[in-house]
């Protein structure tokens, strides 16, 4: 008697929709009241998206920006009709870790607020910027919660020297009575956390890593991998920003050109479907 092959485990794929000039990184290059005056390119690249994903029968979350959604409504409609999650990415790109409790609270249900109100769907999900809910802010946890948001997935298990928290579990955990953490992914290897969740490790490692570090995950771990990836990485193109630190420089723009490519092969090599159904929180 044959043995039933197991299912390929659905993986996570999502989208944190901000503009080159918005990375945290350039915050002490661009002043945010500049903003408005800057060229924007995120419907370009967000549509390079939508469309890269259709080809390919994927479905993603887009953690969307605020105030990316109140100056391009139709983007966010055109996000949602193809069928993809809209999620909140919190209304003015601050960190959460440079917020006050009262400050952070109210950015989120703006967000939520404005998002909802745009596209007409429920928003259950939410991702700080830069992955800035950390030991030194576990309080941010019960601001979601209070906001209504079901699930958060803004803490990644590494130590980096602008965000993680490496000693947080790994896969979905309760930090609040009814909110879930999705962490990013990570690959446990020579006793370590490894990032294989995206972003500039997609971007600077050569793609044979990612595809080894989620199978990993998926193989060995039997879970689902939360990849992350944003609008700009795709646009080789963009502005330069002057007069930014070499690290920043690097990190930013180290193989924009093959960020399409890499994708490409990413949604044809495993199964990606939206966060809320890969993690049962669908609305009804």
């Amino acid at each position: 008697m044959s043995v039933a092959r197991q299912q390929p485990i659905v993986n996570a794929l999502s989208v944190d929709v901000e503009d080159y000039f918005q990375v945290s990184a350039m915050a002490p290059r661009i002043r945010r009241e500049d903003w408005d005056h800057i060229p924007c390119r995120i419907e370009r690249n967000v549509d390079l998206l939508l469309g890269l994903f259709d080809e390919h029968g994927a479905k993603a979350t887009f953690f969307t920006l605020g105030w990316i959604a109140q100056r391009y409504p139709m983007l966010v409609r055109r996000i949602v009709d193809a069928g993809h999650e809209l999620a909140s990415h919190g209304d003015s790109h601050l960190r959460a870790s440079e917020q006050s409790p009262q400050d952070f609270l109210a950015d989120i249900v703006r967000a939520k607020a404005l998002l909802q109100d745009i596209a007409g769907v429920p928003v259950q999900g939410y991702r700080a910027p830069s992955f800035s809910i950390g030991d030194g802010n576990l309080w941010a946890f019960d601001c979601l919660e209070q906001a209504g948001y079901r699930y958060s997935s803004s803490v990644y298990p590494v130590q980096h020297d602008h965000y993680g928290m490496p000693d947080a579990p790994r896969f979905p955990y309760q930090p609040a009575q009814s909110l879930t953490e999705i962490p990013v992914t990570t690959a446990r290897a020579l006793g370590r956390n490894l990032p294989a969740g995206g972003g500039g490790y997609f971007r600077l490692l050569p793609y044979a890593v990612s595809r080894w570090a989620i199978r990993r995950v998926n193989q060995q771990d039997r879970q689902p991998a939360i990849f992350y990836t944003h609008p700009w990485e795709f646009d080789p193109e963009q502005p330069r920003v002057a007069d930014i630190d070499w690290k920043t420089r690097f990190r930013h723009y180290v193989n924009l050109h093959r960020t399409e490519s890499r994708l490409r092969r990413l949604v044809q090599d495993f199964k990606w479907d939206r966060v809320d159904r890969v993690f049962g929180f669908e609305a009804a």
